[in-house]
C-alpha cells in the first residue's frame, strides 16, 4: 500500500491512463482524480473509470491531490505550471512525466520548497509492462524518490538514476517502443515477403520478440550468450547475422537513440 490517499492527475492521456490502471489493478486504496481539457476524453475517462474524479480544472485537481502528476506535453509546461502554482505547496509531491524538462525548470515555476520528481515512463506501461525510470529535485527526500518508484512499479519496471542521465533514459526506453514495433513490423513483412500470410507472419514476429525478451529478462545471462545458443557453426541464424552487420544494424539502432537523446535535450533547452 503506498501512504497516501490521493493523487491527481494533470492530463488524462495515454501514460496518464496507464499509470491510473495500474494503481486501480493493484487496488493500493488512494483516490484519483484527473483534470483533462478535452471534453471528448473527458467522457471516455469517465467511462471507463467510474472510481475517478474526472475534472476541467488543473488548479482544482492539483489543489486536491497530495502527490500531483503532470502529464501533459512539453510545450505545454509553462503554461500548466503558472496555472497551478498557486496551489502547490511543499507539502505536495510533484512528479513531472514530461520529456526533457528538468527539475529545475519546474522548481523555478512553483513556490520555494516545493518538491518535484521527475520520472519517464513508456507506453508498455498500459498493459503493466512499463519501463521507467525516476530522478529527483533539489527538495525531493529520499521517501519521495521511493514513492515515485513505488507508483510506477505497478505498471511495470521501475529504477532510478541521475538526472544527467534522463535524456539517455528517454531516448532508449522512452522512444524504444517504436523501434521494436518497427522491428517487429519488418519481421512480419519478410515472413509475408518469403510466403507466409500476414496473420501468422506478425502472430510469430510478435511472439519471436516477447520471447527473447523474456529469455534476456528471466534467465539474467547476457544477450551475447544467448545469441551464441541460436548460432549454428555455417548455419542460417550467422548467416542473417553477417546480413545485419553489413547493414550497421546495432549502429544504425544506436544512432537512433542516440538522435531521440538530442531532441529531448532541445525540448529543454539545453
Amino acid at each position: 500500500m503506498l501512504n497516501i490517499r490521493k493523487i491527481a492527475f494533470i492530463g488524462g492521456g495515454n501514460m496518464a491512463e496507464a499509470i491510473m490502471r495500474g494503481l486501480l489493478r493493484e487496488d493500493v486504496g488512494v483516490g484519483i482524480c484527473v483534470a483533462e481539457i478535452s471534453v471528448k476524453r473527458q467522457g471516455e475517462l469517465t467511462a471507463r473509470f467510474p472510481n475517478v474524479r474526472v475534472v476541467g480544472d488543473a488548479a482544482e485537481a492539483a489543489q486536491w491531490g497530495e502527490v500531483v502528476i503532470l502529464a501533459i506535453k512539453p510545450q505545454q509546461a509553462e503554461g500548466v505550471l503558472d496555472h497551478i502554482e498557486r496551489v502547490i505547496t511543499p507539502e505536495k509531491l510533484v512528479i513531472s512525466i514530461m520529456a526533457g524538462i528538468p527539475c529545475s525548470k519546474i522548481e523555478a515555476n512553483l513556490k520555494p520548497g516545493c518538491r518535484v520528481i521527475r520520472a519517464m515512463p513508456n507506453t508498455p506501461a498500459l498493459i503493466g509492462a512499463g519501463a521507467t525510470a525516476v530522478c529527483s529535485g533539489r527538495k525531493a527526500s529520499p521517501d519521495d524518490l521511493d514513492l515515485a518508484r513505488q507508483i510506477f512499479a505497478l505498471t511495470g519496471v521501475a529504477v532510478s538514476v541521475e538526472e544527467k542521465l534522463m535524456d539517455a533514459v528517454t531516448g532508449l526506453s522512452g522512444s524504444g517502443p517504436a523501434y521494436v514495433f518497427t522491428f517487429i513490423e519488418a519481421l512480419s513483412d519478410a515472413g509475408v515477403k518469403n510466403g507466409l500470410s500476414r496473420d501468422v507472419a506478425a502472430q510469430l514476429a510478435a511472439q519471436t520478440v516477447l520471447g527473447a525478451a523474456r529469455m534476456v529478462v528471466e534467465t539474467g545471462e547476457h544477450t551475447a550468450i544467448l545469441k551464441e545458443k541460436v548460432t549454428s557453426p555455417g548455419g542460417t541464424t550467422i548467416a542473417a547475422l553477417h546480413t545485419l552487420e553489413n547493414g550497421s544494424f546495432r549502429g544504425v539502432v544506436m544512432n537512433a537513440v542516440e538522435t531521440a537523446c538530442l531532441k529531448s535535450k532541445e525540448l529543454a533547452g539545453k
